[in-house]
């Protein structure tokens, strides 16, 4: 058997181009193989695109719902559909919407109880008209909770008896046999993201709040995390001025942080690195009668600990140092190293 499939030229164009495409496995090459993929993505490209047709004031209106509400989000589904809002959950709560995810059909059968007075329903279903749909929607509608539908179906019952409508319609979806799930489940989730993002700048929401939900990640360190957090007091190299070479070495080795601070009357005066260390042998035959104070860089970069760790990156990238002396208030505090930035994860 041949199909013959039409595909865009380009995303710029309005050209489309026939490929043939053989279902025979003998003549399934990779260049079919690769066809068929592209259909599906400019299937559901264009089903998405089309998306931009049914956003309307109702849309306007259901985010208003949603930002103005007192209560939790609940979104709701079954099938496909209920990874989908298990999907939209995650995305609400990591940008500042407390949701809940509710399966449809555990909800008639006890899960109803985490409902609240003020919690407003998402109910999401391809057909709307599924047996589990028709038996939640009344009952969520007793509870008096506000409802938001969103459906590929305009004319089914759970469009007809929300309060407010999605309009996710899809013409036709990517599977060859046009019953899998695919451009319609996209639709649904590129809805929820919409709705997401409205309501990020709704409520303002920053990077910097956005952090907050994620502080393991590398977005939240980056974020969060301050100098003070990247110190440890045992890993805190000094030498006084008038300390040996020899002694310097061993601070600078013991402490495996590439530098010593020079210490005087408990301020920082200078700075020796392990390049500075070099550079000595290098000039010198003999370093007995040098000291601390001979060898050390003065006035080194400084950094105070409350400062957030990207400053401090961006302090070492902009000098083309690898570490910085933290000091507060003329206290020396340690010592922050590139390398311990890096292993953080922060770039």
């Amino acid at each position: 058997m041949v199909f013959y499939i039409n595909l865009r030229h380009n995303k710029d164009s309005n050209f489309f181009y026939t490929h043939k495409f053989y279902t025979n496995s003998i003549l399934n090459t990779k260049e079919n193989i690769l066809i068929l993929a592209k259909k599906t993505i400019l299937s559901e490209s264009e089903s998405i695109a089309k998306l931009i047709d049914f956003i309307d004031f109702n849309f306007a209106e259901a985010t208003q719902i949603l930002f103005h509400s007192k209560g939790r989000l609940i979104v709701t589904g079954i099938g496909k559909s209920a990874i989908i809002a298990q999907k939209m959950v995650a995305t609400f709560n990591s940008t500042g919407t407390p949701s809940l995810f509710l399966h449809a059909s555990e909800a008639i059968h006890g899960d109803l109880g985490m409902l609240q007075a003020d919690d407003v329903v998402i109910c999401i279903s391809k057909s709307g008209n599924s047996p589990e749909i028709k038996i939640l929607v009344p009952l969520l509608k007793r509870f008096g909770n506000q409802l938001i539908a969103i459906t590929g179906n305009m004319n089914s019952f759970l469009a007809k008896e929300s309060h407010y409508v999605l309009n996710t319609t899809v013409d036709a979806e990517s599977c060859p046999n046009n019953l899998a799930p695919t451009n319609s489940t996209t639709a649904q989730l590129v809805m929820g993201d919409a709705l997401a993002v409205c309501l990020m700048e709704l409520r303002g929401f920053t990077s910097a709040d956005f952090a907050k939900y994620h502080p393991g990640g590398a977005l939240g360190k980056k974020l969060l995390l301050s100098v003070k957090d990247m110190l440890e007091n045992s890993m805190k190299p000094m030498v006084a001025p008038d300390a040996s070479v020899k002694k310097v070495i061993f601070e600078i080795s013991e402490k495996r942080l590439g530098v010593a601070a020079v210490v005087e009357n408990e301020k920082v005066i200078g700075i020796i690195t392990d390049g500075d260390i070099r550079r000595m042998l290098n000039e010198n035959d003999s370093f007995t009668h040098l000291t601390a104070k001979d060898i050390m860089t003065k006035n080194p970069k400084t950094i105070q600990s409350t400062t957030m760790v990207t400053d401090a990156l961006n302090i070492l990238e902009d000098f083309a140092i690898t570490q910085l002396i933290v000091v507060d208030n003329g206290e020396y505090k340690g010592v922050l190293h590139l390398h311990d930035i890096l292993k953080e994860g922060i770039v």
